[in-house]
């Protein structure tokens, strides 16, 4: 297995140009913040931007708990990537994140700054300090239920075939960790029960919502909707497009992961 490593401070873009080394470099995996990404996936481990405390992030990173390290351990194992990228702050912690999980020695250390213009560090700085923007190189459905409240938009890179040989594209999500010293986000009842009623307004009057009890968990929000139906509707169908549509407008507008939607008709207009 070949390590590479891409160092450079924090906030500096490291994870949103992680991709793109690695389609140049054709590196299978990245070790990034606790996470082990293959391709377009999530195998194994625990996000640091999910702690509570930069403390925390900062342990998780360095895959301080044996548990999370027997984990990511395990995993990269079974997968055996050919070549492997380390995201770190320093060629200090690169190295001791591949000798916490037992990787071989780095081959080779790529400094952000080498593959970066002054004003794309400047830019990715500026997202980080004014708006708590942190890059994850993986899809949003993969970290959206962890990122339930925290997640704000995925980004998808094109991939040259020229320089990786494999088509296609990457996607990155950016997300508001935890720790955001931008504070807590939280969505009352109400708007939940406005963008409900948004939706039936819009509608042909078929359902009309009798009350919207919704419950946050810690996968996401649960909504349970009690509705009635006009006479003579395909209820089955009618509830199931109204479910749908729920969850998608909510996830939309709020970043929170919908766990699930409930429809319950209790009656006829």
């Amino acid at each position: 297995m070949k390590v590479y490593a891409l160092v450079g401070k924090s906030g500096t873009g490291k994870s949103y140009q992680a991709v793109n080394l690695c389609g140049e470099e054709n590196i299978e995996g990245i070790i990034d913040d606790g996470l082990f990404i293959v391709g377009n996936g999530i195998l194994a481990g625990v996000s640091a931007k999910r702690q509570t405390t930069k403390i925390g992030a900062v342990k998780t990173a360095l895959f301080t708990d044996e548990a999370h390290r027997e984990a990511v351990k395990k995993k990269i194992r079974e997968v055996s990537p050919a070549s492997i990228l380390i995201i770190g702050t320093s060629p200090g912690m690169a190295r001791r994140i591949a000798d916490r999980l037992e990787l071989p020695e780095i081959e080779k250390i790529v400094h952000i700054e080498s593959i970066t213009t002054d004003n794309e560090r400047e830019t990715a700085i500026r997202q980080r300090r004014d708006h708590g923007k942190h890059v994850i190189p993986a899809p949003t459905f993969q970290i959206k239920r962890e990122f339930s409240g925290y997640f704000v938009d995925p980004l998808r890179i094109f991939r040259s075939r020229d320089k990786g040989g494999k088509g296609g594209f990457a996607e990155k999500s950016v997300v508001r960790p935890t720790y955001s010293y931008m504070g807590d986000y939280v969505i009352s009842d109400k708007v939940i029960s406005d963008i409900v009623d948004c939706i039936l307004k819009s509608g042909d009057g078929s359902l009309a919502a009798a009350r919207v009890l919704t419950e946050n968990t810690s996968n996401g929000i649960e909504i349970k909707v009690l509705v009635s139906a006009r006479y003579g509707v395909k209820i089955m169908e009618t509830a199931r497009s109204f479910q749908q549509q729920v969850a998608s407008r909510v996830g939309y507008m709020t970043a929170f992961n919908v766990d699930h939607v409930d429809v319950e008709v209790r009656g006829l207009i």
